[in-house]
């Protein structure tokens, strides 16, 4: 149930703030020559500055000695002294002007002055550095240009030219213009000054960025979203023709993605993949069209033209099928900036946070349904960060919160309820979800994958008869839905009806369906060809392989611990249970005594074997441990044995095994059948065993029982039993752990 978040910036984070010193400097480096050439023109327009308008100077710049070889004139400083690169007190107000500005530039304020004081845009200047943008874009995308960011998205396009140029006001940032947009308009504005007149541009150099104070507007907030909101009208998502559609979990996703959160919830349950949506296929991406060679005729072009024309409309035509959902209902809308904001920090994995902000908007907005189905989704991530029930539930209560709420979109409704099921299964609380269930089926009576998870939530309880019915209905109005084949064909093996069911479980696995591929039915279909004499099973059982649902067409066990050594038959010393096996063959005689006085008892102790694997015949068992605990009282009858197998945890403790005995008739025939798990071995201790006509087949070996001799097989393999004698067989069965297990996995693998 891991999630996995990026943690990007936060949104705090992407306001604009004060340029860098590293960005006032190179700000300076770029543009100083504009500066000089700027402040000159001005100087000589206006003829001089008087000295009152820079009171604070004290001396002024002096003429050059030498127009050949300049040499910046000494300065006397107020103690008499004289310094390089001063003028004398004879010079004119302009150079002392001029002076003042460039002390401002090193200082870094130039851009200050020049523009907010005396209106100045450099237009030419501006055409130039366009044209370089244009020309040297590398440049560009190291940041030459970022300190012209206007409006705060962290380069210099065409928004921000305008701005620098007075064309229009701050605004937010543009999201999704690429790279060669920016080129083109940029060139574009270039182009458009070059083209302009004096007086056009005379009429538009004052900058619109700055208020009647003089000090620059602060740019409005960039809006950061790496998430999709909720209303899909309202997204700024470049691509509007986008197929959205509703994970389980109720959040809009933009294209079929790894669905490994929702897995991770349904690897708990025991039924089919009912919990994964049905994900549309990818679009394919369209073949390009060939180009004509020199004989292609004119009507093989217009054919190729129709054809490209006919795929087009096709597409749209499917796309316009596709309903985009909606969360939002009208009062949600007015509050989506903070439902976006809470949905963000859920999205980049900060849950408690997210819990909080969205706790906050259902205490402000109480019959938000949006928030209160925000608030269910902040619980259910922090209930998997935290592995705990109790948040779990708190989120399954909310999420029907939600969906009580007057005027819940029907998007949002069917989202909420879904996904409370599914976390109601999970939990255990079948009939809970069985009752989800049915209140969504009766509000949405036409989507059949509903009523398919109703199907399955009556498996869970294990009432087949309610499964049957829904898949009946679900069949009568959609005859080749998959799903539903495949679960009605398991059903109807259920009841043994072995024929009946294979063109439900063969239709339905190859209709490739969602929820279809699952080893259980390839399990079941193959399972119900061996029993009709039809040798195809095998080949659903390498298909089943191929899946990976089996380890090999032989081990065919759906619960499984990877990389455990597989092999039909085990040696005692192969297991590593030599002192088991010494002390049953010591005792065996004990054993099997005690077993004979249970059987002339008519207590009913021997149960007749439920998992419907008998073609014919008569087969009991009577059961001491089931999942590494004692069975009932069912130590009373034999006690010796019970006390023999105290000391060997190996078995006592085997939560995927049993300790049995297990009595046949003569004239039974056992299916080829597997057991569940590759995690147990299986011991049969022989205890009444006629001399001929009782064998025991595992793969392609058969082998016979021996009185005080015990078989070790793994029946995760396919094994098959005869019993053709003239008398019944009577054997001990003790399974044990696989013997490379280690001692964590023995104690935390879940019971069988």
């Amino acid at each position: 149930m891991q999630r996995f978040h990026h943690y990007g910036t936060s949104y705090a984070s992407s306001l604009p703030s004060s340029p860098s010193s590293a960005a006032v400097d190179e700000v300076q480096a770029d543009e100083e020559p504009f500066v000089e050439e700027r402040v000159d023109d001005v100087v000589q327009e206006s003829g001089g500055v008087e000295e009152k308008e820079a009171p604070q100077v004290k001396e002024e710049v002096a003429p050059a000695e030498s127009t050949t070889e300049p040499k910046m004139p000494s300065m006397e400083s107020k103690n008499g002294k004289r310094t390089e690169g001063g003028g004398d007190a004879a010079g004119g107000p302009k150079y002392s002007m001029f002076t003042w500005f460039v002390v401002l530039a090193l200082l870094g304020v130039w851009s200050s002055v020049a523009v907010v004081y005396f209106d100045i845009v450099d237009y030419d200047s501006v055409i130039a550095r366009a044209k370089e943008f244009h020309m040297n874009f590398s440049e560009v995308l190291q940041g030459k240009l970022t300190a012209y960011d206007a409006d705060g998205d962290g380069d210099f396009d065409v928004e921000d030219a305008k701005v620098l140029l007075g064309l229009k006001e701050a605004d937010r940032a543009e999201v999704g213009n690429s790279p060669e947009k920016r080129i083109d308009t940029i060139k574009a504005v270039a182009e458009e000054l070059e083209a302009r007149s004096p007086a056009e541009s005379e009429s538009e150099r004052r900058p619109r960025a700055a208020d009647s104070h003089g000090a620059a507007v602060p740019l409005p907030p960039v809006v950061e979203y790496d998430f999709i909101p909720d209303d899909s009208q309202q997204s700024m998502h470049l691509n509007k023709d986008e197929v959205t559609i509703i994970d389980s979990t109720g959040v809009l996703v933009e294209e079929p993605a790894d669905r490994q959160t929702v897995a991770a919830s349904a690897q708990y349950l025991t039924s089919s993949k009912f919990s994964q949506e049905v994900e549309p296929e990818p679009e394919p991406k369209p073949e390009p069209e060939p180009e004509s060679a020199p004989s292609q005729s004119k009507h093989e072009a217009e054919v190729v033209d129709k054809s490209s024309e006919k795929q087009a409309d096709n597409k749209l035509k499917e796309k316009a099928k596709k309903k985009k959902p909606k969360l939002l209902n009208t009062f949600d809308k007015t509050i989506k900036a903070e439902i976006d904001a809470a949905e963000k920090l859920r999205k980049k994995g900060k849950v408690e946070e997210a819990l909080r902000a969205f706790e906050t908007l259902v205490q402000r907005y109480p019959q938000s349904p949006r928030s209160r189905y925000g608030k269910a989704q902040a619980e259910d991530d922090l209930a998997e960060k935290l592995r705990s029930n109790d948040m779990l539930q708190r989120a399954i209560n909310s999420y029907r919160e939600a969906a009580e709420l007057p005027d819940v979109t029907s998007d949002l409704l069917r989202a909420a309820l879904k996904r409370r099921a599914e976390r109601q299964q999970f939990l255990g609380r079948m009939r809970g979800s069985l009752a989800t269930l049915e209140r969504l089926v009766q509000i949405f009576p036409e989507d059949i994958s509903l009523k398919n998870d109703l199907g399955v939530a009556h498996l869970l309880l294990g009432d087949n008869k309610g499964a049957k019915m829904v898949y009946e209905e679900v069949l009568a109005v959609a005859p080749g839905n998959g799903f539903a084949k495949v679960h009605y064909g398991f059903i109807l093996k259920s009841e043994n009806k072995i024929a009946e069911s294979i063109p439900y479980l063969k239709e339905g696995l190859e209709s490739g369906e969602p929820g279809t591929d699952d080893g259980r039915f390839y399990f079941h279909l193959g399972d119900a060809l061996q029993r009709v004499g039809d040798n195809s099973a095998y080949h659903w059982y390498e298909l089943g392989h191929q899946r990976g649902h089996f380890a090999s067409v032989w081990q065919r066990s759906l619960y499984n611990v990877d990389g455990l050594k597989a092999q039909p038959w085990w040696t005692p010393k192969e297991t590593g249970y030599m002192d088991l096996v010494k002390m049953l063959e010591r005792n065996w005689r004990t054993i099997r005594d005690e077993a004979l006085a249970v059987m002339d008892q008519s207590t009913g102790l021997f149960i007749p074997e439920e998992e419907n694997l008998r073609e014919k015949g008569e087969w009991g068992q009577y059961t001491l441990w089931q999942q590494g605990r004692i069975v009932g009282n069912s130590c009373q009858g034999v006690p010796k044995t019970c006390s023999l197998l105290e000391r060997y945890p190996e078995a006592t403790a085997c939560k995927r095994g049993q300790i049995k005995f297990s009595v046949m008739q003569p004239n039974t025939h056992v299916w080829p059948h597997t057991g569940p798990t590759n995690c147990r071995l299986r011991m049969h201790l022989g205890l009444v065993i006629p001399k001929q006509g009782c064998r025991i087949r595992c793969t392609n070996q058969t082998r016979e029982w021996e009185e005080g001799k015990v078989l070790i097989f793994d029946d995760s393999f396919e094994h098959e039993v005869w019993q053709e004698a003239d008398s019944y067989r009577l054997i001990f069965i003790v399974d044990v752990w696989h013997p490379e297990l280690t001692q964590y996995q023995r104690q935390t693998l879940s019971p069988i």
